[in-house]
């Protein structure tokens, strides 16, 4: 009989035994006290019942763990377990964590902010000894999991943290029999880092994640790497190599140090080296940047003196400057440095607006060349004699083909409008010459030259002053012609010298920027 049935026995007879020793009453009054002993007894009988079937169900419900091993287990380890305190049993014994890292993905780089948002694979392994157990004597269990919450964890932190990131939640960690807790979980690690923009897009940064305890020094908690240097370094198993970013190399370096010469702590120090792929960055920004300075010079070889060049060089100038509007957005910007694309672009900016200018004066000196004044003795000097032997312009007449053919028409014009009127000129100053000595011998002998004056129609006298006049005309539009070769000559050769400065400055200014990048991009 189980032991709500015997309790309601013994109630029933301890009553039966009671009633027993009590004096006889009248028949009345035993017939009215016999249904309320009998509502007694049923409720006593009936709430030993009760109470022997709710223990059996308990029995049986602790039943159904019973040979559980895992649940015999936890139990075990569980009991009169402390996860407040360091689990050693010497208090002078160091607990070594040890600690692995891998990188699987580059999320975000912040140049303004400064702040680098990755997402790595963090793992790290520590022994407990409370937590060590025999597998014999659960049926060859060697490792189980456990609540996070329910074991003691270490206090190592990054601190570079400079936000929350939107890392899983991992609940468990694995031990094993001999007490190696081993804690492995994903976190989106969101840390300030210094970035060195200067040489971007072909820039490798460098940021570190520092991991120590926080409280314990490093009689408490020490740390140590999970694996060897050489095989974290090039460790890219996991990583998501299809964004903007490559990983490079994952250094390590341990260090101890002290805040107050007091307390040592211990630390461990990743550098995340990472680098940027540069073509989207070369196909969007330089390549177009490049055209438009190709344009440019081959804007030089429109002729100097016809109105399009400045045209031209004021529709690239326009070009340029929507264009570097535009990528204005893409480029990285921040505080406390400028990338040196940022000075390619202000450079080449400066190149076309002195190109522009260099085609105003070009423009102005080869413009109107018949209002110029004479070319000074030193510009003749220096630019139609000595720059073209200094630069090697060899062939001159090249450079003024076009005066030329308006010099040879100018000759041409000569002969067929006024050659006859410089015949004209010739047999009319004869005349002028005989009439004059015709003149001094009348005068001579005394005699008025009446008859000679009338010989001499007034008709003469207006030619040859019409004549005097067309002459002196022609002579000094030669003059102008002349004033307007030599400036034409200065134009163009000014023109020349000043296209090879600036094809100079362009070429080198490209090669130095080319060589720096490719030096940064091999290195």
């Amino acid at each position: 009989m189980d032991e709500g049935g015997s309790d309601a026995w013994w109630l029933c007879r301890s009553v039966r035994h009671q009633s027993h020793f009590e004096q006889k009453p009248s028949r009345t009054r035993t017939m009215r006290a016999s249904p309320a002993r009998t509502a007694l007894l049923f409720l006593l009988i009936h709430g030993g019942f009760r109470a022997s079937a709710a223990k059996k169900l308990g029995s049986s419900s602790s039943g159904r763990f019973a040979n559980a091993t895992l649940v015999r287990l936890s139990e075990f380890l569980s009991s009169g377990y402390k996860k407040g305190v360091r689990p050693v049993k010497d208090w002078r014994t160091s607990t070594i964590v040890a600690i692995d890292l891998m990188v699987y993905s580059i999320l975000n780089v912040d140049e303004k902010n400064q702040v680098l948002t990755t997402y790595v694979w963090y793992r790290q392994s520590w022994t407990d000894e409370f937590l060590v157990w025999n597998p014999e004597d659960f049926d060859e269990v060697k490792q189980v999991s456990l609540p996070t919450a329910n074991v003691w964890v270490p206090d190592i932190l990054i601190n570079e943290f400079v936000d929350v990131g939107k890392s899983p939640d991992i609940p468990y960690v694995y031990v094993t029999h001999d007490g190696l807790v081993r804690n492995y979980k994903p976190i989106q690690v969101v840390t300030a880092c210094t970035l060195n923009i200067y040489n971007f897009p072909f820039d490798v940064q460098k940021c570190s994640l520092t991991f120590q305890s926080w409280l314990h020094t490093i009689d408490d908690i020490n740390i140590t790497l999970m694996r060897s240097p050489e095989m974290l370094r090039d460790d890219k198993s996991v990583f998501m190599n299809q964004g903007e970013w490559e990983l490079l190399h994952i250094l390590s370096k341990y260090k101890i140090f002290s805040v107050d010469n007091d307390d040592y702590y211990a630390e461990m120090k990743f550098h995340v080296v990472i680098r940027r792929r540069p073509l989207f960055y070369t196909v969007n920004l330089l390549l177009p940047s490049i055209f438009l300075m190709v344009m440019d010079v081959v804007g030089f070889y429109l002729p100097p003196d016809s109105g399009e060049r400045v045209s031209f060089k004021i529709t690239l100038l326009l070009g340029y400057s929507v264009f570097l509007i535009i990528v204005s957005d893409t480029l990285p910007a921040t505080a406390i440095g400028t990338p040196l694309i940022g000075v390619y672009f202000v450079v080449c900016m400066a190149l076309l607006v002195i190109s522009l200018t260099e085609t105003v004066l070009i423009v102005r000196l080869v413009h109107k060349q018949d209002l110029q004044p004479p070319v000074p003795h030193w510009v003749k000097y220096l630019v139609l004699e000595r720059a073209p032997v200094l630069f090697c312009i060899h062939k001159k007449h090249r450079l003024c083909s076009r005066l030329s053919s308006q010099a040879s028409d100018l000759e041409h014009y000569k002969e067929n409008n006024y050659g006859t009127a410089q015949c004209s000129l010739h047999h009319t100053c004869e005349m002028g010459q005989r009439l004059g000595q015709q003149e001094r011998d009348v005068g001579m002998l005394g005699l008025r030259p009446a008859l000679s004056r009338d010989s001499s129609p007034p008709v003469m006298d207006n030619i040859l002053q019409e004549v005097t006049a067309i002459r002196g005309f022609l002579e000094k539009r030669d003059r102008c012609r002349e004033v307007a070769k030599e400036w034409l000559q200065v134009g163009y050769v000014l023109d020349v010298l000043l296209f090879r400065v600036y094809l100079v400055a362009m070429v080198a200014y490209s090669i130095t920027l080319g060589t720096l990048w490719s030096v940064w991009q091999v290195a």
